[in-house]
């Protein structure tokens, strides 16, 4: 048995592990989201190893629905199709081809033709956030209010010391908001890939995400993932060495990485938006974080362990819910009247 474990990891190290790797697009002509000022005669991939064609390996789209696509053909790295000319617009481009090791490889990108492209999440077939979606998004809120919401309540409420129980219980409360609100990124990524790519879950594994990842969405998501690990991090050497100073710098970055949300949503890129809208979206955000996460603060931690801090905290706290209250408030008129300009609109827009 051992000396079948030294061959295998010496079979390893000998052959390279590209070699067993599924094809990886490399680039595409028309590039991703790219403007032409003229119809494009042909459609290239061209991947880091070879490809075989299937059938359909490449459709195009226009907001209308499919377009006639020619001859495909593959090159040495390439898988190629030809179109016929096409009017101005917008166009989606799906595509799947088999890679060496037997796996279908798929993706999707935009390209305009004398017009703006969408993103690869607005690509034609992509359909609104699913209820699945929406779920997830709500929970990514609440554990925003659990991580960012809590840490706002110890360094801004009750900044004295715990006693051991109800510090131990603050830093398992934004633990697990920590770690909630970095896993709820993740789903609700692959649940926007899996609409923006039209694909199931177990060919989503083999799926070209990059131009996903560059869309405003995936720029924001990579962002705030990484973001919200440096805040995990410090959360638990704050706990590790028992120095609260940390918390101060998780709960700004915390906060900074939670306005990735307001500069990749509607305030972001429907129509009139602007820094403005943004700014009032996180704004909006941060407020409903803090008094949500200090509400469950009070209810988790000072009520039941910590009986003689009720009533500093509670008038604390109020001062806190105050101002949050009213930031909830402005923004909120601010941005309905934004984005629901007529008093109609409330009841005639979805």
């Amino acid at each position: 048995m051992r000396r079948m474990l030294i061959v295998v990891s010496a079979a390893a190290l000998v052959f390279p592990a590209q070699a067993f790797a599924h094809a990886t697009l490399e680039n595409t002509s028309p590039s991703f989201r790219q403007r032409l000022p003229a119809s494009p005669r042909t459609i290239t991939l061209r991947f880091d190893q070879y490809v075989k064609p299937l059938p359909q390996s490449i459709q195009v789209f226009s907001g209308k629905g499919p377009v006639r696509v020619g001859r495909i053909w593959t090159g040495r790295l390439t898988l190629n199709a030809a179109v016929a000319k096409l009017p101005r617009g917008p166009y989606t481009v799906r595509w799947h081809a088999l890679s060496g090791d037997g796996h279908v490889a798929s993706g999707v990108f935009t390209f305009g033709v004398r017009a703006a492209a969408p993103a690869a999440t607005d690509a034609f077939g992509a359909s609104a956030p699913t209820r699945a979606e929406d779920v997830v998004r709500w929970l990514y809120f609440l554990s925003l209010a659990l991580l960012v919401g809590g840490l706002g309540f110890r360094v801004l409420v009750l900044r004295g010391p715990f006693s051991p129980r109800a510090e131990k219980r603050f830093y398992v409360v934004t633990g697990i908001g920590a770690l909630a609100t970095i896993d709820a990124g993740v789903v609700a990524f692959i649940l926007r890939a899996e609409d923006a790519l039209q694909l199931p879950f177990g060919r989503l594994l083999y799926g070209d995400l990059s131009p996903i990842a560059q869309s405003r969405f995936g720029t924001a998501f990579i962002a705030m993932t990484l973001g919200f690990a440096l805040v995990s991090a410090l959360l638990f050497l704050a706990w590790l060495t028992e120095r609260t100073v940390l918390l101060w710098p998780a709960f700004l970055t915390g906060l900074g990485f939670a306005s990735g949300l307001s500069l990749s949503g509607h305030s972001a890129a429907d129509s009139g938006s602007s820094w403005k809208s943004e700014l009032a979206d996180w704004a909006h955000l941060s407020a409903a974080t803090l008094w949500i996460g200090g509400l469950v603060m009070l209810t988790l931690v000072v009520w039941p362990l910590m009986p003689e801090l009720r009533r500093s905290a509670f008038l604390s706290f109020s001062r806190l819910a105050t101002v949050c209250v009213g930031v909830l408030l402005a923004a909120g008129v601010y941005l309905s009247i934004l984005q629901l300009p007529q008093l109609n609109d409330l009841l005639t827009t979805g």
